[in-house]
């Protein structure tokens, strides 16, 4: 007498469509080098890598199926993260905008800005 446990099978046509997408994806961010340098290329090659990414932890780590309180746990700290890269964004900007007026005044020094270096020439 054999007894079999009961256990979590996933059908094969998930992985498969996951892996299709995954190509899919790879494909469009591989075009992005047709595209002229600027915002939009980067906004998404960042996109597609989030894709892939989120495909694979979902699926292959099988994340899909875990509890919400793992989830949550796995996923708050890159979010906060990317929301602390964002702020460090908009104060980079408060930042440069301050050197160059602080060092636009004539003064030359080595901590100056390379590009501000080469527009007052």
């Amino acid at each position: 007498m054999t007894t079999k446990e009961p256990g979590q099978q996933h059908p094969i046509r998930i992985y498969l469509v996951v892996w299709g997408l995954l190509f899919l994806v790879s494909a469009l961010s591989y075009s992005t080098d047709f595209i002229d340098r600027g915002f939009w290329r980067w906004m998404l090659i960042l996109l597609f890598m989030v894709l892939k990414a989120g495909f694979i932890v979902a699926v292959f780590m099988h994340m899909r199926w875990e509890r919400f309180a793992l989830i949550s746990a796995i996923l708050t700290p890159p979010v906060l993260l990317l929301v602390l890269v964002g702020l460090m964004t908009i104060e980079s900007d408060y930042t440069r905008s301050t050197r160059i007026e602080h060092f636009a005044d004539g003064t030359r020094d080595e901590s100056m800005p390379a590009a501000v270096r080469e527009t007052d020439n």
